[in-house]
């Protein structure tokens, strides 16, 4: 009976130690391992997913988007062992993510007998994400997925999200900022536009965009040739207002106004987390370009 007793306890002892592996493994598989193709989307996911959410981005910050397929795998083979663990994919879905990003994690996943990426992506990618509003719209977007990936922590991630939408609140021009904002007159790159012009209420008094978009007809030289054939119409522009991620395209720009007398000042926004010092969240980016300018 003693020895019945024993071998009753020894299974018992081992049932609990089996049980106890297969919840820590299933509190590890909770965890949502999450690839976003740039930081756009792992902002978001890592705010509202907090200790919910592990997340990786694929592009560089730094690097305009049209300029990165030759870093991507090599990117990606950095991250190999979380990509091969990861149970969720994000997508911006914009032309970038289509041609670039999204093939080559496709291909390493299928390279390597991983299984086949299931891809969340945005509904609307041509709403962009660079103005408080736009940012909030996108995080919802996130969210949503959040819950569908996770619906057991559906309250968890409500709670994050509206934490997270008060930071866009937060860094919105003050009465004083937008008077001072909607008298300075800029030059500014396309990508730029929106923000500049209908989250910050900045004068656009011309545009300029790289070679390959609006076939050609509005790079840095024909913005150029327009200061120099007409310069009274620049002759109150305070900024020229470069994008990061498509390289130095507006120094000629400044160049040509300070020729002219005009003494504008070349400034960098960007459009991505993690881009710049300090600026690490998507409403730290806006904060960011928004003071470049005030």
């Amino acid at each position: 009976m003693r020895g019945f007793k024993s071998f009753s306890l020894a299974v018992l002892m081992l049932t609990i130690l089996l049980t106890a592996s297969a919840l820590a493994e299933d509190a590890s598989l909770a965890t949502l391992r999450i690839v976003s193709t740039t930081s756009v989307l792992m902002d978001p996911a890592t705010s509202i997913g907090g200790d919910r959410v592990e997340a990786i981005t694929i592009a560089d910050p730094t690097l305009c988007p049209h300029l990165q397929a030759d870093i991507i795998p090599n990117r990606i083979q950095l991250h190999m062992d979380f990509i091969e663990k990861a149970n969720m994919f994000m997508a911006y879905n914009d032309n970038n993510d289509q041609r670039y990003n999204m093939p080559a994690v496709n291909d390493f996943m299928k390279a390597n007998n991983y299984g086949e990426v299931v891809w969340y992506t945005v509904s609307n990618p041509s709403q962009g994400w660079n103005t408080p509003t736009n940012a909030k719209v996108l995080a919802a977007e996130v969210k949503g997925w959040l819950v569908e990936k996770d619906p057991t922590n559906e309250t968890y991630y409500e709670q994050r999200y509206d934490e997270y939408v008060k930071s866009f609140d937060a860094i919105e021009p003050t009465a004083e900022e937008r008077e001072k904002l909607n008298q300075t007159e800029v030059v500014v790159m396309l990508w730029q536009m929106d923000p500049v012009q209908d989250w910050l209420g900045m004068k656009v008094v011309n545009f300029f965009a790289p070679e390959f978009a609006m076939n050609g007809t509005k790079t840095a030289a024909k913005v150029v040739d327009d200061i120099n054939a007409n310069p009274t119409k620049y002759q109150n522009v305070t900024y020229v207002i470069e994008n990061m991620q498509s390289g130095e395209l507006a120094k000629g720009i400044e160049e040509a106004l300070n020729d002219k007398g005009i003494n504008a000042e070349r400034v960098i926004f960007t459009n991505f987390p993690g881009s710049v010092p300090e600026a690490n969240t998507m409403a730290e980016v806006l904060d960011h370009n928004k003071q470049l300018v005030l």
